[in-house]
């Protein structure tokens, strides 16, 4: 009985040491939210009284603030489109207003719609950068009338430009319950001008002035000319493109505005997209992607830099775009190409296992630049402004997914959201008195094409955006 009655004692000891331990770590979770809670507060109105302009973002600013970069040196009164910059910051208010419910943060992101309203040009869409000085020369032809007649008028979908900006004023919008006639009305009419956008065989341009026009629907091929020296297109930017991700992203931006506007448009462009990269890819035996096509769809040439090549960025995005799209619409045809594209792929790995960003036309030579801008096969001399080569991790990961999409393809990923909190306390002690992230440079040229000096301290919208998604994350999962 002795035994039997310590073991009890013992057991009883042991859940009130599970109970107590349990409240000790609710109560531990409870006050990193509160910190959480608080930093999130102080960064943001730091960033939205001090850094803001009309209400819009840069990539990257000094200490003091009298210098602001964006994808080169930027005026007192430009904003940056182009992620990092205006759109990246307002998801990022839109993110902590649904984990803190603070009216405080739609406000802020009310704001930053705002200086997007402004730039919207007459195109419909966004150019890289908007001007709030109506006598700049920078300044574009914005449909408020207050830009330049003669002002940029291209509504660009390089580097997520006119769909980052899409996204975050449509998720505004709903934000707002669609009260809000400027941004409602800004983007609609977005959303109508990228549909417009889009070519008969489901292709997108890189920029448009106005709808697609009227071009034959054949399959790609590889040129039956010398596309070294032949076919140039001054304004490459009107050819189909795929460079830059510009598929994915535009799959996600229509992706959205199929769930928040219920637009069965967006779902019939997005069919026609998927069969634009059935068309885009390329045979045997280089069975992947180009970087932009011309109306023959044969692979094409952009800028200097950019030849004819089968590529191994874009292929890759091609891939997770048709997996999206199959997502969507449950039709096997846009699984089809992915199994030898994926094979191609992986078998033309470089030693080091990265892809060449170009592979030569039907040879599959890697392809580069030499710094004076011609082709070479030698690698050692290239431009520094541009990446010839990248990752190949993502190949192993389209692989699975595509696996698991043939076993179960309506099976969800989602699970329970992890409550990083190592990061979060890392991210909490890394706010400066005056309530900034700031980020040393490496000495490396970055984003935007700046290069800091070594040790030199600067703001980051891309830190900051990243930081207070991930202080809303914690906040959101602490409740759980």
């Amino acid at each position: 009985m002795a035994i039997h009655r310590i073991g009890t004692t013992g057991r009883v000891a042991a859940v009130w040491a599970l109970l107590y331990g349990l409240a000790f770590a609710e109560d531990q979770d409870a006050a990193l939210r509160e910190q959480a809670l608080g930093a999130m507060r102080r960064a943001a109105t730091y960033y939205r009284e001090k850094v803001a302009v009309h209400g819009g973002y840069v990539y990257y600013c000094s200490l003091d603030l009298s210098e602001r970069l964006g994808e080169g040196k930027a005026s007192p009164t430009q904003v940056w489109v182009q992620p990092p910059g205006t759109p990246t910051v307002g998801m990022a208010y839109l993110a902590a207003y649904r984990a803190s419910g603070d009216k405080w943060y739609l406000d802020a992101a009310r704001e930053t719609a705002g200086a997007l309203v402004y730039g919207q040009l007459v195109s419909g869409g966004w150019t890289y950068a908007i001007d709030f000085d109506p006598q700049s020369k920078q300044a574009g032809h914005y449909r408020n009338g207050r830009g330049q007649r003669k002002g940029r008028n291209n509504s660009s979908l390089d580097d997520n430009t006119s769909q980052s900006a899409l996204r975050f004023m449509m998720h505004v919008d709903k934000a707002l319950d669609f009260k809000d006639q400027e941004i409602h009305q800004a983007a609609k009419i977005a959303l109508d001008a990228l549909l417009a956008a889009q070519f008969a065989n489901g292709g997108f341009p890189q920029s448009w002035t106005g709808p697609a026009a009227e071009q034959p629907v054949v399959k790609a091929s590889f040129p039956d000319y010398d596309w070294r020296t032949e076919r140039r297109v001054k304004e490459y930017w009107t050819l189909y493109t795929l460079n830059d991700g510009l598929a994915g992203d535009v799959t996600d931006a229509l992706l959205d505005a199929l769930a928040i506007y219920d637009d069965e448009r967006c779902r019939r462009a997005l069919t026609k997209l998927g069969d634009f990269l059935l068309l885009a890819q390329l045979p045997v035996p280089q069975p992947a992607w180009a970087q932009q096509y011309d109306y023959e769809m044969h692979p094409a040439w952009a800028r200097k830099f950019e030849p004819p090549a089968v590529t191994g960025g874009e292929s890759q995005d091609a891939i997770e775009t048709l997996l999206k799209i199959y997502l969507l619409t449950g039709d096997d045809k846009y699984l089809a190409p992915i199994p030898k594209a994926l094979a191609y792929l992986k078998a033309s790995r470089l030693p080091d296992g990265q892809l060449a960003r170009f592979y030569e036309l039907e040879t599959n030579k890697p392809l580069y630049m030499t710094k004076d801008y011609r082709l070479t096969y030698d690698d050692s001399e290239v431009p520094t402004h541009y990446g010839f080569k990248i990752g190949s991790q993502k190949l192993d990961q389209l692989e699975r997914q595509l696996a698991q999409l043939k076993v179960s393809p309506h099976d969800s990923n989602a699970g329970s959201v992890s409550k990083p909190t190592a990061r979060v306390r890392e991210i909490l002690a890394q706010l400066d008195d005056q309530n900034r992230w700031v980020t040393a440079a490496t000495g490396d040229r970055i984003t935007g094409q700046p290069k800091f000096s070594k040790g030199q301290s600067f703001i980051s919208s891309a830190v900051f955006a990243r930081n207070l998604e991930t202080l809303g994350r914690h906040v959101e999962t602490a409740e759980r």
